[in-house]
């Protein structure tokens, strides 16, 4: 078999002359130096992402894999502002003026994806459900989830990840338990510079943050990526842990169970616990409504109350039931998922 032939992969496939080794985030990334638009440095990991995944099914896989990591972590690191803030300072930067983060608002109206219109309505949604800015214009529709979820990552200054295009560790993923990650709808994706990258729609709470650090040994950064996207991750990473697990069970007791009926597996969920605590909360509430409104008409057609204090004793008796149903209903979500 014929060696294979050793190559710069910065030369051969990104084009960069300069012969520092490894090369600066900027550099790697073909931007200009202490380029500051998130969106010009997403586009152009994207581009670049996309050119050494060409690679990653021929001699040079491993290469190419090594190569989309780099890539990714400086993309990551110059779209965290306090990263970059710390890598700029390391390659010269002068420390400027303090400046203002743009709001989620004035980013999608600058990159005009919405309408001040469309803002106003997603506004007066949110505020009437009481729900955040970026999950009302997902809601009603007014931009694609993954254009809100960036903005909004840039309006908080934390990092945005496409789950998509991101090869995630799988030796991380054996230390999470699959019921932890979906309860926090959270996955670590990989280590860098020493602290665990960790995927989520939202900031990773400090509790959770601290058992992380705990279980991985090292500190926790948090990346945003979109609710399907970990979704996605969860159900593929998390059903395959989960089926190893069960096939390393079922072949522990195989020998006792032998002559026992064999049980029909419970299917796997494709929804986080949070998801599944949201649904139950929902058709609970639903359940809870009707339980009360058709014990209150049994019990008018049955004797037409004469007074407030009937009114009242038929009110307690419609919603003791109701609590009872709805629970129910709130925690067979909640199990089942």
């Amino acid at each position: 078999m014929a060696k294979k032939r050793e190559i710069d992969v910065y030369r051969e496939w990104l084009g960069i002359t300069d012969e520092t080794r490894p090369p600066d985030y900027y550099t790697l990334l073909r931007l200009k130096k202490f380029e500051d638009d998130v969106q010009v440095i997403r586009r152009n990991y994207r581009k670049l992402n996309a050119h050494v995944r060409k690679y990653a099914t021929g001699d040079y896989a491993d290469e190419s894999q090594q190569l989309l990591n780099e890539l990714a972590r400086a993309m990551l690191c110059l779209t965290d502002a306090q990263r970059k803030r710390e890598y700029d300072a390391t390659l010269g930067r002068k420390v400027e003026e303090p400046w203002r983060r743009r709001t989620l608002e004035e980013i999608l109206l600058a990159g005009k994806v919405v309408t001040p219109e469309q803002i106003e309505k997603a506004r007066r949604f949110a505020d009437a459900v009481g729900i955040e800015m970026r999950d009302a214009l997902v809601q009603q529709k007014l931009a694609e989830p993954e254009v809100v979820m960036q903005a909004y990552a840039e309006s908080v200054g934390m990092p945005y990840i496409d789950l998509r295009e991101t090869q995630i560790d799988t030796d991380l993923i054996s230390k999470i338990p699959a019921r932890m990650a979906k309860q926090h709808s959270c996955i670590p994706v990989m280590i860098d510079d020493g602290q665990l990258l960790v995927a989520s729609p939202n900031p990773i709470n400090p509790e959770t943050e601290e058992e992380l650090r705990l279980r991985y040994d090292m500190p926790v950064r948090s990346v945003l990526c979109t609710p399907a996207s970990i979704n996605l991750a969860l159900q593929h990473y998390f059903s395959q842990q989960q089926q190893q697990q069960q096939q390393t069970a079922s072949a522990a007791s195989q020998p006792a169970a032998s002559s026992a009926p064999r049980a029909t597996a419970r299917p796997t969920s494709t929804l986080s616990a949070e998801e599944a605590s949201k649904l139950g909360v929902k058709y609970g509430l639903v359940g809870f409504n009707f339980t009360v409104m058709a014990l209150m008409i049994v019990q008018y057609l049955l004797h037409v109350p004469g007074s407030v204090g009937e009114v009242f004793s038929m009110i307690v008796r419609a919603v003791i039931p109701a609590v009872l149903v709805g629970g129910g209903i709130y925690g067979y979500y909640f199990w089942k998922h």
